[in-house]
Parts: C-alpha cells; structure tokens; sequence
C-alpha cells in the first residue's frame, strides 16, 4: 500500500496571499518533497463561458467539486491523479496533468473546505482573510502585471464577485485551523508589502505549540504578542507579529517549535541558506517579511507535526 500523504489546505479569496504562503512552506520542507495543486484548475467553465453565463468562478456550480473530493481522498492515500488544468492567463483549460503526489501535498484556492469530504481530507487547514481593502490592492497589481486587465476591469470584477465571496468563500474561515490576517500598521494604513503586521487565530481544531515560551526572553510589548480571545463566538489563542519583528525573533520562534517534536529538527532551517518570507514590492524589488516568515514557520510545524504523528501510530 502507498503511504499516506500530509495534506495542507490553504483556502481564501482571490488574491488573499495564498501562493505566497505556500512558496515559503514548500522551501522549508524542500521542493522535492512537496506537490503543490491548485483547486480552481476543477472550474466547470471556461473565463468566455462564465461570461455567456453570467456565473463567477467562486459558485460552487462553476466548479466539478466531486471531482475534486476524489482526487483530494486519492491523493492523501498516495495515489496519482490525472488532474486538469485551468490556464490563468488564458482564461482556457490547458491538457490535463498526470500527478504523482509526494510526501507533503498543498491545495491552494477557493473552495477547498466547502463540502464536508473535502473538509476531512485536510490533516492542516488554512484560511487567509486579509481586509477586503488589502485584497483589492493585491489583486489590481497582480491582474494588472500578469494578466493584462486594466485597473477599472479588475475593480469592476470584484464588485461583481462581491455576493458570491461573501456566500460562497468567507463561510469557509469557519472550518480553518488557523485563520490568517495580514493587515497594515496604524501608522502606515497604506502599507501592502513587507511591513504588514500579522495577526493568526489559533483555533483548538489541532494541537499548537507550546508559544508561551517563546515570551519568556521577549521584553513586553514587542513585536510578538501571545492572547486569549474570542473567534465566531468561541475561545482561541491569537499571535500578534509586527511588521517590525526581526530575524533574531524568527529564529527564536524557530527553536521553540523545533524542540516540540524531534523529527521537526530536520527541516527547522530558516537561518540557513533557505530564504522564506519574500514578497514583491511594488516596483518589483524582493523584500523580506519576518511576519510572513513566521506565519510560514508555524504552518510547516503542523505538517511536520502531522506527519510525525502519522509515522509513531
């Protein structure tokens, strides 16, 4: 029998981050464990269809989620799929694409926690839920540069959209085990890059690391704050990271979660050579996001901890 694989979700509106999210997990993990799949490759139509239609790709009827549900169960028990392919920058389906999966498998996009068996599949669950005002900041640079749209087109597009995202994609921060928040500084309210602050709703679903720690060489009122709160009306743990947090930090928040669980020293490598928590910048130059570091650190050390978990059974 083939093993089984480590499953992470990351589900979220167009443009909330999630490729960026999952660029820096896969580095940690080391690309050559890790088989990244994008869920709206499962569209029903095409962008000139949806157009006849007047349907959004964030309907579920615009989207084969059975289909979906069998090769997410296919994947995590090690089987390959022939999985299709929709081309972004087309707007057309591409030839499908025969799929091996590797240790770690990655589902990024818009409806992966919508029916319950998608839901179930996932070992680590994910939801980005920056402010709509951010969203659509990211989402006019990136249609814009890499598809061609002009400003008012995507604006008018997300106006659109705005009764299916709100039915169809927000519902699913619901069933996450983590929700992630990047939102700008008080005092730099236009800020979209590397100084974002973070903010990450750590619900009971799964066992988190023992964060306490980590504060007890912190001075108070750093750039990493620890806190209980209350999230769609039950209690979670909230981690704060500034946009000012620095390396030393993220290195610090590393030891902690390395010295959990001992298979996790392996892959705990975010003050080598490896570079995790790049952004773009607005004219294009890489700039390091230590809050995005971080966010990427804590989601690996689930898969990590899930995949550990599986073997000692």
């Amino acid at each position: 029998m083939a093993e089984r694989r480590i499953i992470l979700g990351i589900v979220g509106d167009s443009a909330a981050g999630k490729t960026t999210l999952t660029k820096g997990i896969a580095k940690i993990l080391g690309e050559e464990n890790v088989t990244v799949i994008c869920t709206d490759d499962y569209h029903r139509y095409d962008r000139d269809q949806r157009k006849e239609t007047g349907i959004s790709a964030l309907h579920p009827d615009c989207n084969y989620l059975d289909v979906m549900q069998q090769h997410i169960a296919l994947l995590r028990g090690g089987q390959p799929i022939l999985k299709p392919i929709y081309n972004h920058d087309t707007g057309k389906f591409d030839p499908p694409e025969y799929i091996q999966p590797k240790k770690f498998v990655i589902l990024e996009g818009l409806l992966g926690y919508y029916t319950r068996a998608c839901r179930d599949a996932f070992d680590v669950k994910v939801y980005l839920a920056p402010p709509e005002s951010l969203r659509e900041t990211w989402k006019v640079k990136r249609d814009t540069r890499k598809r061609g749209y002009t400003d008012h087109q995507v604006l008018e597009a997300l106006r659109k959209r705005e009764p299916d995202s709100e039915a169809f994609i927000r519902p699913q921060r619901e069933w996450a085990d983590v929700v992630v928040s990047f939102y700008p500084p008080e005092d730099h309210s236009e800020e979209s890059n590397g100084n974002l602050n973070v903010r990450l709703v750590l619900r009971p679903t799964i066992p988190h690391p023992d964060l306490v720690r980590l504060f007890e060489t912190q001075p108070e009122n750093g750039a990493v704050a620890l806190e209980l709160d209350r999230d769609m009306g039950k209690p979670v743990d909230v981690l704060e990271i500034q946009g000012n947090a620095t390396k030393e930090q993220v290195i610090d928040m590393e030891k902690v979660l390395c010295t959990e669980v001992p298979y996790l020293a392996d892959f705990c490598r975010i003050d080598s050579e490896i570079e995790i928590g790049k952004v773009i910048g607005t004219t294009g130059e890489t700039i390091q996001s230590y809050p995005l570091a971080l966010t990427q650190l804590l989601v690996t050390y689930h898969m990590l901890k899930a995949s550990y978990s599986y073997q000692v059974k």
